[in-house]
C-alpha cells in the first residue's frame, strides 16, 4: 500500500461531509495526528501545572521552619505533583507520540479504532478535573502521597473518592489506548514490514501497551478495595477488621513497578530513533534491543516488593527481590551499551534532539546506579523514605522520561508542523534544563544519605544549605520550561519552513510519508489495500 493511495483513501472517506473546524473539529476528530496533538498539548499543560506545584514544595523547603504551608497542605501538594506528573504529563505525552508516529512508522492510514482513540483522549481532561477538584473538596486533596497508602484513607474526605474515580477513568483511557496501539501494530503494518523490521519506537510502545493492559486493572482493584473499605464496610486493609494494610502495598506496587517501566520504555524508543539519526549510523544491535526491551518488561513484574523492604517480609523474600531487581540492570545495560556503540565513530552532529538524547543516556544511567544502591536490602533499610529515593526516581523519571519527551518534541516538530524550531532557543532550553535539573536533584543524594526524610515540610538545620541549593535549582528548572513552551509556540506559529527531510540521517518511512493528512471522520472504516 503506497503513501499516495493512503491519502486518496482519506479523501474518499470524508464522503462529502463538510469539514468541521474550530472547537468541533477538536472535540470530534478521529484523525490520529489531531489526537496525538491533543495528547501532547494536554500533557504540556499538566507538566507546567504539576511543575508549579513542585516549585511551591521547594519554596516551603527553601529554609527550615514553616513558611508557606501547614504540613497537611504540603502533603496534598506532594500527592498532586506525583499523580499529575505520572498520569497527566508523562504518560499522555508518550501516548501522543504513539498516536502521531506509529501509523506513520508502520505505513498505516490511521489507528485501528479511530473513534475509540477520540474517547481515550477525552476521558483524560475529565479525570484531571476530578483530580484537581479534590483540592477544593472538604478536607482537601489526599495527603498520603501519590501512593495513597492505607490507613490514611480513613481520614480522607470526599477528595479521596474523587481521586479514586479519577484513577479509574485514567486507567480506562490507558487500557483503551493500549488495545488500539496493539491492534494497529499487529494488523495494519505495510506489506513487507515484519515485526523484526519495525522501528524501535514501535517496538517499545508495543511492549508498553501489553504492560498497561496487564497492570491497570491491578491499580483499579486496589483503589476499588479502598473505596469499599471507606463506604461499604469491608475491611480489606483495616487491621481492626482482619484486613492488612501491607496487602495494599503489595497490590499497589505490583501495578506501580511495571508502571515505572511504562514511563521509560517509550523514552528508550525515542532515544533509539534520535541517536542513529544524528550519529549517521543505523542502530547498533537492533535484535538485542528488542529482546532487552521485552526482558525489562517481563522482569518488571517480579521486582515489586523492592519498594517494601521495610515492611517485615521474610529474609528469603528480601533476597529474592534484591537479586531480581539487580537482574533488571542487565538488559538496561545492554541498551545503554548499544546507544553508545551507535554513536561510536559516527558522524555525530549536536542538534537539540541529540543533546537531549546524550543527556538522557548519561543522567538516566546515574538514576540506574542509585537504583542498584537502593536494591541492596540493608542499604535500602537505611535510605528508605529519604531524599536519596527522591533523587533516584527523579533521575529516572525527569532525566529519563521527561527529557526524552523534550528531545522527541524537538526531533519531530519539523515533521508535525512543516516548520523548524529556533535551534538557538532549543539549545538554551537544553542547557538550562540539564544544569538546573542537576543542581536541583544531585544534592538530594547527600541529604538523603545524611538521613533527611522525604514528604516532610520541615527539617533539621544541618540540611539547610543543600535544600537552598535544590530550591534555587528548581526555580531555574521551572522557569526554563517556559522557554520550552515559547520555543514550541514560536515554531508552530512562525517557524521557518522545514525541508522535506530536516535531519540528514532520517531515511525511515515516517519521514517519507507526507505530513499533514486531510481531515476525515471515518464514517466508514478505512480501506487498507
Amino acid at each position: 500500500m503506497h503513501a499516495d493511495s493512503i491519502l486518496n483513501d482519506h479523501d474518499h472517506h470524508t464522503h462529502g461531509h463538510s469539514h468541521p473546524n474550530g472547537l468541533t473539529r477538536w472535540l470530534t476528530t478521529t484523525n490520529h495526528k489531531d489526537i496525538g496533538t491533543l495528547y501532547l498539548c494536554f500533557s504540556l499543560a499538566m507538566f507546567l501545572f504539576a511543575g508549579a506545584l513542585a516549585m511551591l514544595l521547594r519554596t516551603e523547603l527553601f529554609q527550615p521552619g514553616l513558611q508557606l504551608f501547614q504540613p497537611n497542605v504540603f502533603n496534598q501538594l506532594t500527592t498532586m505533583h506525583g499523580l499529575l506528573m505520572i498520569f497527566g504529563a508523562i504518560m499522555p505525552a508518550f501516548v501522543g507520540f504513539a498516536n502521531w508516529q506509529i501509523p506513520l512508522m508502520i505505513g498505516a492510514p490511521d489507528m485501528a479504532f479511530p473513534r475509540l482513540n477520540n474517547w481515550s483522549f477525552w476521558l483524560l481532561p475529565a479525570a484531571s478535573v476530578l483530580l484537581l477538584g479534590s483540592f477544593l473538596a472538604p478536607g482537601g486533596a489526599v495527603s498520603g502521597g501519590w501512593t495513597m497508602y492505607p490507613p490514611l484513607y480513613i481520614q480522607g474526605g470526599p477528595a479521596y473518592d474523587m481521586t479514586i474515580l479519577a484513577m479509574h477513568i485514567m486507567g480506562l483511557s490507558s487500557i483503551m489506548g493500549s488495545i488500539n496501539i496493539i491492534t494497529t501494530i499487529l494488523n495494519m503494518r505495510a506489506p513487507g514490514m515484519t515485526l523484526m523490521k519495525m522501528p524501535m519506537f514501535v517496538w517499545t510502545w508495543f511492549i508498553t501497551a501489553y504492560l498497561l493492559i496487564a497492570v491497570m486493572p491491578v491499580l483499579a482493584s486496589a483503589v476499588t478495595m479502598l473505596l469499599t473499605d471507606r463506604h461499604f464496610g469491608t475491611h480489606f486493609f483495616n487491621a481492626a477488621g482482619g484486613g492488612d494494610p501491607v496487602m495494599f502495598q503489595h497490590i499497589f506496587w505490583f501495578f506501580g513497578h511495571p508502571e515505572v517501566y511504562i514511563m521509560i520504555l517509550p523514552a528508550f524508543g525515542i532515544l533509539s530513533t534520535i541517536i542513529p539519526t544524528f550519529s549517521g549510523k543505523p542502530l547498533f544491535g537492533y535484535t538485542s534491543m528488542v529482546y532487552a526491551t521485552a526482558s525489562i518488561a517481563i522482569l518488571s513484574f517480579i521486582v515489586w516488593a523492592h519498594h517494601m523492604f521495610t515492611v517485615g517480609m521474610p529474609t528469603a523474600g528480601q533476597i529474592f527481590f534484591m537479586f531480581s531487581t539487580m537482574l533488571i540492570a542487565v538488559p538496561t545495560g545492554v541498551k545503554v551499551f548499544n546507544w553508545i556503540a551507535t554513536m561510536w565513530q559516527g558522524a555525530i552532529t549536536f542538534e537539540t534532539p541529540m543533546l537531549f538524547a546524550i543527556a538522557v543516556v548519561c543522567l538516566f544511567t546515574i538514576g540506574g546506579f542509585s537504583g542498584l544502591v537502593l536494591a541492596i536490602v540493608p542499604v535500602d533499610i537505611q535510605l528508605q523514605d529519604t531524599y536519596y529515593v527522591v533523587a533516584h526516581f527523579h533521575y529516572v523519571l525527569f532525566s529519563g522520561a521527561a527529557m526524552s519527551i523534550m528531545g522527541g518534541v524537538y526531533y519531530w516538530l519539523p515533521k508535525w508542523t512543516d516548520r523548524m524550531y529556533d535551534e538557538r532557543l532549543g539549545q538554551w532550553h537544553f542547557w538550562l534544563t540539564t544544569i538546573a535539573f542537576n543542581i536541583t536533584f544531585f544534592p538530594m543524594h547527600f541529604t538523603g544519605l545524611a538521613g533527611m526524610p522525604r514528604r516532610i515540610p520541615d527539617y533539621a538545620l544541618q540540611f539547610a544549605d543543600f535544600n537552598m541549593i535544590s530550591s534555587i535549582g528548581s526555580f531555574v528548572l521551572g522557569a526554563s520550561q517556559l522557554l520550552f513552551l515559547y520555543t514550541v509556540v514560536k515554531c508552530v506559529r512562525s517557524g521557518k519552513p522545514a525541508s522535506g527531510k530536516p535531519w540528514e540521517g532520517a531515511d525511515t518511512l515516517e519521514w517519507t510519508l507526507p505530513s499533514p493528512l486531510p481531515y476525515h471522520t471515518f464514517e466508514t472504516a478505512p480501506v487498507v489495500r
